[in-house]
């Protein structure tokens, strides 16, 4: 898509959706206009901050991409909190997790596996993400586990969950320093090493791209807001369980930053920006947006506990058994991608007849 229709597309959507809202149009309508919004709302959050990271490293870039490519799914997140839908939160975290590990990451895979027959990328970053994944599963495991078997009140819960949730936060916080400052040099590329690799001219200038960044997330604000106000209409017209609306259509939606910004680093054989993107966006929202709803939502009145119910915690574990298995080699090829793909969709499948 051109850049000129893409922006025309863009803002056409943004307004209608803008008017569907301040106008009170039919729900139903204000729900697909806010959902389609949001998909151009956010590729354009991806393309201004792969612009920001032409000015970066790749592993920052990544970085940046899987940061912002998750403002969508953060802001989504705290409109529901503030309405008080934690079961829905819970699913479009589960969604976004799920989303990146087997959806983005599977189609950056296979689409950057068709062009180039193998993709390799560091080894060690691989089996860093693979522990790191697993201690999200052990988080989200050990508090479902204890509430499940009534071994905690419901004042236990929420302490756990509060103190997970901090445990959580600071281990992301330390492993930002560990691979960005302390272990730099063991996680990055070799062909970030290279003086000449040579690199793309970035679309947009410096302060260009901050600008369109800035931009970028506060539409992505505007639109999550109108698109929350629409949920509960949309599932009860529709028979949709809260579970499924939240953990396929809302993180469909708010990946689409995810999906361009990866398949197209794929493609140009970056597979390791790829991966940055893909599985460090999973770690953050496990690490860091799930644990940051927790204390907003105390801020609201009401702590949301940590405990995900039993498919949830399937769903997670099964993503991550498989992501790691794949990936822990530091080496890609596309049947890999389609394998990630097939298991997306028999989630998809079982979540949907729930």
């Amino acid at each position: 898509m051109g850049k000129r229709l893409f922006f025309i597309i863009l803002w056409l959507t943004f307004i209608l959706s803008a008017a569907g809202h301040y106008l009170s149009w039919n729900m139903t309508l204000q729900f697909a206009l806010s959902a389609v919004a949001i998909v151009f709302v956010a590729g354009f959050l991806g393309r201004s901050t792969e612009a920001v990271s032409h000015y970066a490293s790749q592993r920052l870039g990544g970085f940046l991409n899987a940061t912002f490519g998750n403002a969508a799914e953060l802001i989504i997140a705290i409109f529901l909190v503030r309405e008080g839908l934690f079961d829905m939160v819970k699913a479009s975290l589960t969604g976004a997790i799920i989303g990146n590990l087997l959806l983005v990451l599977g189609l950056s895979v296979l689409v950057g596996g068709i062009k180039y027959k193998v993709q390799t990328f560091n080894a060690n970053l691989a089996g860093m993400n693979g522990s790191l994944m697993i201690l999200a599963v052990i988080a989200l495991f050990v508090p479902a586990a204890f509430f499940t078997t009534h071994s905690l009140s419901e004042t236990g819960t929420v302490v756990l969950s509060l103190v997970v949730a901090g445990i959580l936060i600071a281990a992301y916080l330390l492993w930002i320093l560990f691979s960005m400052v302390t272990h730099k040099e063991m996680l990055t590329e070799e062909s970030e090493r290279s003086e000449e690799q040579a690199e793309e001219e970035p679309q947009w200038s410096k302060g260009k791209s901050v600008l369109y960044l800035v931009i970028s997330t506060v539409m992505v604000a505007f639109v999550s807001e109108w698109l929350v106000g629409t949920l509960d209409t949309f599932t009860a017209q529709f028979g949709l369980s809260e579970l499924f609306v939240g953990a396929f259509v809302i993180a469909i939606v708010g990946n689409a930053a995810e999906h361009s910004a990866a398949v197209m680093m794929a493609m140009k054989n970056k597979i390791g920006a790829a991966v940055e993107i893909a599985i460090g966006s999973s770690l953050q929202i496990a690490l860091f947006v799930a644990p940051v709803l927790v204390f907003v939502s105390t801020l609201f009145g009401q702590t949301m506990d940590i405990v995900f119910t039993t498919l949830e915690m399937i769903a997670i574990g099964v993503a991550v058994f498989i992501a790691k298995s794949i990936s822990q080699d530091g080496r890609t090829n596309w049947y890999e991608g389609l394998l990630l793909l097939a298991v997306y969709v028999i989630l998809g499948v079982s979540f949907y007849l729930v």
